[in-house]
């Protein structure tokens, strides 16, 4: 129960809880509450119509003229904000706000699809149609609002969602700015990074929202429960829903997205941020956009292999100001009020380090190259293991990978690989936790392999080493390790290292 409540504390992160001023909640009109109809759902547990619920805040400033709306939502197992006191910093900024209940959650009717573009996605665009009617919302066009979105986890997925919908059918989205926290860029990456499942992840968020399940998802639980695999059926569910899904077919977004992740985030890292910014972004949007990195988010105790991180969001307080909530105000009104454009920062990656610092980097893939022994790790029992690559002083803010000539002596042989520093062997730790794994499905005699590593940014001291962690069991992939005990062998082992200066 204390993990659940832990989830649920973090499915809620990104909710927008600020003490408003007396004087401010009475000056704006009080909210609405609306629903709008929905696509009517297909799933066997509650078909037919469905509505999603709203709640609509006009701001004050809103007597003086038309405004800009920014759509809000919520994380998972959560529901929309109902009082203005929850939204007001950005009531007060000027704009205003509509909060959905996304289907399945609050008072919203249906199944979760979990930012399926046929289910959230065409939700999302009635939500739209239903903005753009609004009289006092400014409006580029007949039915086209100056909108952005905010929301963090399940409340940042339903942006990229709406807006790749949008695309989908009409080669163009009617959002002008996005500012998703702490989201994926695929979820079965996410959930089961190379089919092997983040099972500590997995079962706290299928405890979490029961009721809001289709019977996809509730079948496909049970599966892998049983077989200790990724079900095919959770593969082809969560396939579309995902910016990754909508950049390998082709569409891009074109317009400002400030992403803020987590980088010891251990249910969506820092990669997922990295492969929105680089693969869902056109160029020119990525010359608007920037990528805040911090030590946050979806974040469970990681002990087995121990790793650390200093948590904050020292980039944020930096170019912010004040940290990320005047940071997201002052994106927001530079891309949708027309402020002075004041803000440093776009089109770079900024990224807090495990040790408390900032670094800002134009790019992120490996720039160094360096060599290690040969290595050999048990599988499915053992301990972990830490190979030294290098001496600090050192810094690091990218993505690592290991490529290696790899042998497995058994059948699914899975190992779990990361980054770590340390003084020795004995005390190297991970750098924010996050490990990745790589598996083997069959017998292997010896194949040439590139390894994911997890991304990172760390200032390796003078006195300290970096290390490459391997490892046959990791906490956050409990019961996923390999399903035979065997062993794994890598040879003319090379590891790739985004270095900075």
């Amino acid at each position: 129960m204390r993990l659940v409540a832990a989830l649920t504390a973090v499915a809620t992160t990104a909710a927008l809880a600020v003490a408003a001023s007396p004087a401010a909640v009475a000056d704006a009109p009080a909210p609405r509450h609306v629903c709008v109809a929905g696509v009517p759902e297909t799933d066997p547990l509650a078909p037919g119509p469905v509505d999603i619920c709203l709640t609509v805040f006009r701001p004050a400033a809103a007597a003086h003229g038309r405004v800009p709306v920014l759509l809000h939502s919520h994380g998972w197992g959560g529901s929309r904000e109902t009082a203005p006191e929850s939204v007001q910093r950005y009531l007060d900024a000027g704009f205003g706000v509509v909060s959905i209940d996304q289907r399945g959650f609050g008072e919203s009717g249906g199944k979760a699809h979990v930012g399926d573009p046929a289910f959230e996605g065409e939700d999302v665009i009635r939500v739209i149609d239903y903005v753009a009617s609004l009289d006092w919302v400014r409006k580029t066009g007949p039915s086209d609002p100056v909108l952005g979105a905010v929301g963090g986890s399940y409340g940042g997925g339903y942006q990229f969602a709406g807006a790749f919908a949008e695309i989908a059918k009409t080669g163009r989205t009617r959002f002008d700015a996005l500012a998703p926290q702490i989201t994926w860029s695929s979820l079965n990456e996410s959930l089961a990074p190379r089919e092997v499942v983040r099972t500590t992840w997995v079962t706290a968020l299928y405890a979490i929202a029961p009721g809001a399940h289709t019977s996809t998802l509730h079948a496909g639980y049970a599966e892998g429960l049983l077989t200790g695999h990724w079900p095919a059926t959770m593969d082809e569910f969560f396939h579309d829903n995902g910016p990754a899904h909508h950049a390998a077919a082709g569409r891009r977004l074109d317009i400002p997205v400030l992403l803020h992740q987590g980088i010891n985030d251990n249910l969506f890292p820092l990669d997922q941020a990295i492969d929105n910014f680089d693969m869902a972004l056109t160029d020119r949007a990525r010359a608007r956009s920037m990528l805040v990195g911090y030590n946050g988010g979806h974040v469970l105790p990681s002990a087995l292999p121990a790793g650390y991180a200093v948590s904050g969001d020292t980039c944020s307080a930096r170019l912010g100001g004040s940290g990320y909530d005047e940071l997201e105000l002052r994106f927001l009104a530079e891309n949708l009020q027309g402020a002075p454009r004041t803000l440093t920062g776009y089109g770079r990656y900024h990224l807090m380090t495990a040790e408390g610092g900032c670094v800002s980097v134009d790019f992120v893939k490996p720039t160094t190259t360096a060599e290690l022994p040969d290595i050999l790790t048990t599988a499915a029992v053992g301990l972990p293991q830490a190979i030294k690559i290098a001496d600090g002083p050192l810094t690091l803010a990218g993505s690592p990978s290991l490529n290696a000539l790899v042998t497995t002596l058994g059948l699914d042989s899975r190992a779990f690989f990361a980054l770590s520093v340390g003084t020795s062997p004995l005390d190297a730790r991970v750098i924010q936790n996050n490990v990745l794994p790589h598996r083997e499905e069959s017998l292997n005699l010896g194949t040439r392999r590139t390894i994911e590593l997890p991304a990172v940014a760390a200032a390796v001291p003078a006195g300290s080493s970096l290390f490459l962690t391997v490892t046959p069991i990791s906490d956050m992939f409990v019961l996923h390790g390999s399903r035979t005990p065997s062993a794994m062998v890598l040879r003319d082992v090379t590891v790739r290292l985004p270095v900075v200066g």
